[in-house]
């Protein structure tokens, strides 16, 4: 087992780490109600890391699923080094940043928002974005209908557009921003840049980044938060902007906030059939991707779904492989209560 530091950190794999449950606390059939009802719903992968050991690697661990919205917690790491160097700044508005899009195009009172505007999606800019779900069309408010910064939509635009300023920041790619930066430094298994995609739509010239990670590897990325920033006894990421990310600043009709690029448990509520007394926090994808940290009891755990057809396409809803996010919600109460 590593013990060179008093926080465990995987080294090339996680098999050091792998740990009894039972000699973590953990009750041994509580934890088995917690397996039999993973797989009851069709989980494709689980992971449980407690006190940086993995008490737990259930399904296919290695396998690149398709991250979907997580990609936007990911890039948040991003942005906390390229504020950190300068290379940006929160109060920069899309005018100055240069940032327009398709006809119709941006108004100069849309192109007022800011950096911060849009890791909060709060920008006020409700242009027609690729990678849209039937939701998120359905759900959009009208074009100016809103000023910047006023109101929080959770929207793909302000999502994809900062995909494109963090690659106008750093001069390439961030799929090789997120490879030199985070997933080399995170000795990540099985990232690889030739996995990653980029979704274009007529409707925009902003694509969606697709980020295809892991079980093992977002496992990583989680306990780089959860440790405030810091791998392997060095500061990666600033332990302010983890802070920052997992900050509720905006709260959505199902009563959790949002932060910068994450969810936070908002009045003891994070995933539906889940009832919290802790400060919590989660990235969520569609179709049962998540990444869920409670940093009281130096937890977390990730979950991932196969949401991808062979030949590519998405699920749908109520497909075989899709799990609610009710679901895990149920399935957190299970670990939470095998937790010690």
């Amino acid at each position: 087992m590593n013990v060179s530091h008093p926080f465990p950190f995987p080294q090339q794999t996680w098999d050091d780490l792998l740990t009894d449950p039972k000699e973590m606390g953990w009750s041994p059939n509580l934890l088995a109600v917690a397996r039999a009802y993973v797989q009851a719903i069709g989980s494709a992968a689980v992971m449980i890391v407690h006190q940086g050991r993995l008490l737990a690697a259930w399904g296919d661990i290695a396998h690149c699923y398709n991250c979907h919205s997580i990609r936007k917690s990911l890039l948040s790491a991003l942005y906390g080094l390229s504020l950190e160097e300068g290379h940006l700044h929160l109060e920069s508005t899309l005018e100055m940043l240069g940032i327009d899009d398709s006809a119709p195009a941006l108004s100069m009172k849309e192109k007022q928002a800011t950096l911060q505007d849009l890791l909060q999606s709060r920008s006020g800019v409700y242009h027609e974005a690729s990678y849209e779900t039937e939701w998120a069309k359905a759900t959009r408010p009208v074009r100016g209908s809103h000023s910047a910064g006023a109101f929080w939509y959770y929207n793909n635009w302000d999502f994809n557009v900062l995909g494109t300023i963090l690659e106008q920041s750093v001069g390439h790619s961030l799929f090789e921003a997120f490879e030199q930066r985070i997933a080399l430094p995170l000795q990540m298994q099985d990232y690889a840049r030739q996995k990653q995609s980029y979704e274009y739509e007529p409707v925009s010239q902003h694509p969606a980044y697709v980020f295809r990670l892991s079980a093992r590897d977002l496992a990583r990325f989680g306990l780089l938060f959860l440790r405030q920033g810091t791998w392997q006894g060095k500061p990666l990421l600033p332990a302010e902007w983890v802070q920052a990310c997992t900050t509720a600043y905006s709260h959505n009709e199902w009563g959790d906030g949002f932060g910068y690029l994450w969810w936070v448990a908002s009045s003891g509520i994070l995933f539906p059939n889940l009832s919290l007394e802790e400060v919590a926090y989660a990235a969520k994808g569609y179709g049962g991707h998540y990444l869920a940290i409670f940093p009281a009891r130096d937890l977390l755990v990730v979950h991932r779904a196969e949401t991808e057809r062979p030949d590519g396409t998405i699920i749908d809803p109520g497909d075989v492989g899709y799990v609610t996010s009710a679901q895990f919600g149920t399935l957190l109460a299970l670990l939470l209560e095998a937790c010690p």
